[in-house]
């Protein structure tokens, strides 16, 4: 008897119970932490989202400061309505707008950043100063080339005189076909720094050990640009440029400081349309509705934007 305990003691595996699951308290401390930004995000964005999407099914009179609901006539409006600008026009101009922008903004940008990221003399200094046109504030910037590209006192218009180029002055921002361009070429000089920060902080993340063995297997410089640093720094440039899309389409400093939306309308973007709407023709109905639609086109380049950082996220 005592023998058969003994033996089936030791047949009996050890550690085959299963040991007590650990239960930890809730933690408040991350949502504590967390509360005062997504707070702010709620109060300076989510209100004001939420806020115009009402006003957009509205009709408004800030006058007489009352309010009644309309439906989708306001939406109607915006493409139907002759006394309006004309949608498809004004859609075309935020798409050169933005494209145009973040296109030259990317390719200047990625070309300064390989020349900072070689080694010269003072190349620190000259990394600081590059940030200054992004550092400064748009309508500083704004008031500066303002000044710069006055046609009866500007010195650009004096320089380009001196040197033979042109015979008279150029009026730049009151040009039905060069006040666009003009903006978007100023918009240019001060996003550049931007694009090229992203891009050097994403060049000096790629392993020299890959350059190095490109080299062995008998790459040139260019071929190893191609086909080593731009696959690595490409998720970077993707997500860098879709977001800086979404800022330029909502950015209108410069043109509403420089021109106004004129001459006309040759300068007038979707979001500029909405704040001219709202607050000079005070018709808060139509521009929300103009923000709304907006919104919406934009909300593609959110989801992709998101699609990309996830997934940069996942691998690393």
């Amino acid at each position: 008897m005592t023998a058969t305990v003994k033996r089936s003691s030791r047949r009996r595996p050890t550690g085959t119970l299963a040991a007590p699951i650990r239960r930890h308290p809730f933690q408040w401390t991350p949502y504590i932490l967390l509360f005062p930004a997504v707070a702010l995000v709620i109060l300076f964005a989510g209100y004001p989202l939420v806020r115009s999407i009402y006003f957009a099914f509205n009709n408004i009179q800030p006058l007489r400061r009352t309010m009644s609901w309309a439906g989708f006539t306001n939406f109607i409006g915006i493409f139907t309505d002759p006394s309006y600008t004309p949608f498809g026009p004004l859609l075309g101009r935020t798409g050169i707008w933005m494209i145009g922008i973040v296109g030259l903004q990317f390719l200047l940008g990625l070309g300064l950043a390989l020349l900072i990221n070689t080694r010269f003399p003072l190349r620190g200094v000259y990394r600081g100063l590059v940030m200054v046109p992004w550092a400064t504030p748009s309508v500083l910037v704004a008031l500066m080339w303002k000044w710069i590209l006055d046609p009866n006192y500007g010195v650009l218009n004096r320089w380009l005189q001196g040197l033979g180029i042109i015979h008279q002055p150029i009026a730049f921002l009151s040009g039905n076909s060069s006040a666009l361009p003009t903006v978007m070429m100023l918009d240019v000089w001060q996003g550049v720094p931007l694009f090229a920060v992203m891009i050097l902080a994403a060049l000096q993340s790629v392993s020299n050990d890959l350059k190095e063995a490109a080299a062995v297997d008998g790459c040139g410089r260019l071929s190893t640009f191609f086909n080593v640093v731009l696959p690595a720094i490409a998720p970077t440039l993707l997500i860098t440029a879709v977001l800086r899309l979404i800022w330029t389409a909502n950015y209108i400093d410069l043109l509403w400081i420089l021109t106004g939306g004129g001459p006309g309308k040759s300068s007038t973007t979707l979001a500029l349309q909405s704040y001219l709407t709202t607050y000079k023709a005070t018709n808060f109905g139509h521009g929300a509705a103009y923000a709304v639609v907006q919104a919406c086109c934009l909300a593609v380049f959110v989801v992709v934007y998101l699609r990309l950082t996830r997934n940069q996220g996942e691998q690393r």
